[in-house]
């Protein structure tokens, strides 16, 4: 599912014009987005968190010519799902 699909699937789930659906989806995005950039947590209860990871400095291999590289420090974002997502993604 794309996102102009998920933003059909919201406006007639939730019985709105496409329009604003979009701007929904839109918002709950830069939400997420920010607080992430804030490295505050995103908990929704029963669908899983957005967090942030900080991943460490490493050595890394440049593919066409095989000389080592540095590999900078960066902060990441992650998803852990949460148990109810679990269970309706495993039910058959």
């Amino acid at each position: 599912m794309n996102k102009s699909e998920l933003i059909d699937a919201v406006a007639v789930s939730a019985d709105l014009p496409k329009a604003a659906a979009g701007r929904a989806i839109d918002a709950m995005i830069d939400a997420i987005t920010g607080s992430l950039k804030k490295t505050e947590p995103v908990v929704l209860v029963g669908f899983g968190t957005f967090a942030t990871k900080d991943r460490a400095a490493r050595t890394g291999r440049n593919p066409q010519t095989g000389e080592p590289i540095q590999i900078k420090a960066a902060r990441v974002p992650s998803f852990k799902a949460g148990k109810a997502l679990k269970d309706s993604v495993n039910s058959f």
